[in-house]
């Protein structure tokens, strides 16, 4: 019993949720998970106004953009290096986020880079405890019309390929094909637990390469079929692959 009130103090149900995780239940959660993909040497502007605003949890990584060149001048994720930045943020401070970046970012042209956010259902109590007074706070502004407004329907989707180290290339080809038009790597190391290897039959520990690729909600499935069935479980590529719902898309140049 002790150890499932531990389990259950660390996950805290965000406003208006009345479930633990795992729960189905329909929320309208106030913070979100914000993605911005921009060139590797533009990072330090994203993380500028991250450190003027305040925000509190935020994460770089380095990535390769795969977008085919007629892309670039439209998103700025055909370069070569990118850097995925991510942050935890209220709905209602996530515009000035945007506006901030894409202000600075109007010198770099057309091929800014992009951003998007994705709901979070659920998150671990001390987490949600730093946001709490804020939320109060800005829930009170935001009943007088002053926030974003989330949607109750998304656009758009991002797919997430978990494949071998080497064949990303291979994959992108494959979405493209089925209508992706960019994506970004991401390199990492699998682990997993003795029993999901032997489940899935295959060496998590290997490099892998985390392949991230944001769509409209009706290319979704054409795309992930189409992956699958070329690079998953049962191909050399052992690829896995699932889709994040994105509720706000924005590219980052103002031109």
């Amino acid at each position: 019993m002790a150890k499932k009130s531990l389990v259950k103090k660390m996950f805290s149900k965000l406003p208006g949720q009345s479930k633990l995780p795992g729960q189905p239940k329909k929320v309208n959660p106030n913070l979100k998970f914000v993605f911005f993909i921009v060139d590797w040497e533009k990072a330090h502007i994203v993380s500028d106004v991250f450190t003027e605003e305040k925000v509190r949890f935020n994460f770089t990584s380095k990535g390769k953009g795969t977008a085919s060149s007629d892309l670039l001048d439209i998103l700025g994720i055909g370069a070569s290096e990118k850097a995925i930045i991510t942050c935890l943020e209220q709905e209602i401070g996530i515009p000035v986020l945007l506006k901030e970046v894409r202000k600075r970012m109007k010198a770099s042209g057309p091929g800014a880079g992009i951003a998007f956010t994705i709901p979070l259902s659920a998150i671990n109590d001390p987490i949600l405890l730093i946001f709490k007074q804020s939320i109060l706070k800005n829930e009170k502004i935001a009943g007088k019309g002053e926030h974003m407004g989330s949607k109750s329907a998304h656009d758009h989707d991002l797919i997430i390929c978990i494949v071998n180290h080497g064949n990303s290339d291979e994959v992108m080809d494959t979405a493209r094909t089925a209508g992706a038009t960019g994506g970004t790597v991401i390199h990492a190391r699998g682990q997993a637990h003795e029993g999901a290897v032997k489940f899935f039959g295959i060496s998590v520990q290997d490099e892998k390469e985390l392949i991230l690729i944001l769509t409209n909600s009706g290319k979704k499935t054409a795309i992930m079929t189409a992956i699958c069935k070329a690079h998953g479980l049962n191909t050399e590529t052992h690829g896995i692959v699932f889709s994040l719902p994105v509720d706000n898309v924005m590219g980052l140049s103002l031109e």
